[in-house]
């Protein structure tokens, strides 16, 4: 029995019902693992022993037949802490070390009884979009090898959508679950700032970076983010919310709902069959019985250079603790201090980890401080500012998730320019500290479409809600890429 024929629910219910057992389920998806990881190149760790052991210690005890994810596997990007399990970040600088504690997200699901199956591959320490710049490996794309899966969560978005585990963790800092859930087809969301605790993930940029779900359904998108989702005091930005039931709206109709679509995401840089494609879903949309209507976001246009100056300075601040002298990779050619910290980082961090950190280092230097950092600052309020306009007189913002399907590997890697334009459309959502999710909605020359739904502020139910509608009524979610053996 294979996961990628079974939603969770029908999974729960085989379990309870000991038609397959937590152990059996994690060995079939052990093997769906081995099955295609050659091809996509998923995992950076497969944890195959602990999971085992995790499964036959839930068969002991006995499935929960009020826990939906009782038994469940899950994969977790390598920059969430796991205990006793290497945690990378795909990085030379942290190529051996093993946490002794587990991010909050990571017990949260482990408290529910998920099973965790292995670290998922990623841009080095989340700066990327496309999996490239991985110290291990490349990801490729689950519907055409040739391209990027996206980033930087690459691991975690083609672990779902090539079939070897149903659900995964990754981290969103600008883009990085919506952009890959995008290029390969599956529902990725990034939760509101806050709503899922920080703890344990490593750091890139603090008042941006999110954890947040992927699955291959609006549904079960949601069913994860009840688990990880929880107030945490361990996190002083941890959110001082009840987290409530996700799934509670799916389901409901949406007439009546207004959307907005603002002009800015459908101008230029944006793929004219992309467009296309949005407006083809404006119009499904519309029939369910909801009003879509044009705005504008005049300030959008801003968000790449205001991210990449915030993130990068964040990061030149957030990496200062990779220095050789306390976990982590050591340059063995260092003879003083100053060269362990030198030679260190020039060795154990990559072309794109170095590139970021001087940006931000230059960001935040005297004399340029008040002309970068603070200017970005500004003009992020301003941004804000737009999302609060027009959340005063709709309920959610519509547009697609990136300007082009998936990219050919190695195109984008060498002009880092190019590749930071492709996150213009996800950047402003993380500046904003907005929920954002990523569904399917057709294709453009066999690769998968990504559109976007941006909510106000703890509004992740209605997404789900509209986001399932539109699910709901099309089929596009139920396409399988020929990795599957059948598929499209």
């Amino acid at each position: 029995m294979s996961l990628h024929d079974k939603t969770i629910e029908e999974l729960h219910d085989l379990l309870v019902k000991k038609e397959i057992s937590a152990t059996e389920l994690t060995k079939e998806t052990l093997a769906d693992i081995k099955k295609r990881e050659e091809l996509v190149d998923s995992f950076i760790t497969i944890a195959e022993e602990k999971a085992l052991a995790q499964a036959e210690a839930i068969d002991q005890s006995g499935i929960d037949a009020s826990n939906l994810m009782s038994g469940i596997p899950l994969a977790v990007k390598d920059n969430i802490s796991t205990s006793g399990i290497l945690t990378t970040a795909a990085s030379k600088m942290l190529y051996n070390y093993e946490p002794i504690f587990n991010a909050t997200a990571v017990e949260n699901a482990l408290n529910q009884g998920m099973i965790l199956i292995g670290k998922t591959n990623m841009d080095e320490f989340a700066m990327g979009g496309s999996t490239e710049t991985s110290y291990f490996k490349k990801t490729k794309n689950a519907w055409d090898q040739t391209k990027v899966p996206g980033g930087s969560s690459g691991g975690s978005a083609t672990a779902v959508a090539s079939g070897q585990v149903r659900l995964s963790l990754g981290s969103d800092t600008g883009g990085s679950i919506r952009q890959p859930a995008a290029f390969n087809g599956i529902v990725g969301l990034k939760p509101t700032y806050g709503s899922v605790s920080r703890y344990g993930l490593i750091a890139f940029g603090s008042s941006l970076d999110q954890i947040g779900p992927f699955a291959p359904t609006v549904k079960e998108n949601a069913q994860l983010l009840n688990v990880i989702a929880s107030q945490d005091s361990k996190d002083s930005t941890s959110a001082p919310i009840e987290v409530g039931d996700y799934t509670s709206k799916i389901g409901k109709d949406i007439k009546g709902m207004k959307i907005a679509l603002p002009k800015e995401y459908l101008g230029e840089g944006i793929d004219p069959k992309i467009k296309e494609n949005i407006l083809e879903a404006a119009k499904t949309f519309e029939k369910l019985g909801a009003i879509v209507e044009e705005v504008s976001l005049p300030h959008s246009k801003y968000g790449v250079a205001v991210y990449y100056i915030i993130a990068s300075s964040e990061a030149s601040s957030n990496l200062q603790r990779f220095d050789g002298i306390r976990y982590g990779f050591r340059a063995d050619d260092a003879k003083s201090l100053e060269e362990i910290y030198v030679n260190t980082r020039s060795q154990g961090f990559g072309d794109e980890v170095k590139r970021r950190i001087m940006l931000g280092t230059f960001s935040l230097s005297s004399g340029y401080y008040d002309a970068y950092f603070k200017k970005a600052g500004q003009v992020r309020t301003l941004i804000i500012q737009d999302f609060d306009k027009v959340f005063a007189d709709y309920d959610l913002i519509l547009g697609p998730t990136t300007p082009n399907v998936a990219f050919d590997l190695d195109t984008l890697s060498h002009d880092p320019v190019a590749m930071y334009l492709a996150d213009l459309l996800t950047i402003p959502v993380n500046l904003a500290g907005l929920p954002g999710i990523s569904i399917p909605s057709g294709f453009v020359e066999g690769l998968p479409v990504g559109l976007q739904l941006i909510g106000p502020k703890y509004s992740e139910e209605v997404i789900y809600q509209v986001a399932a509608a539109f699910e709901a009524s099309t089929d596009y979610h139920k396409q399988q890429p020929i990795i599957f053996e059948g598929g499209r």
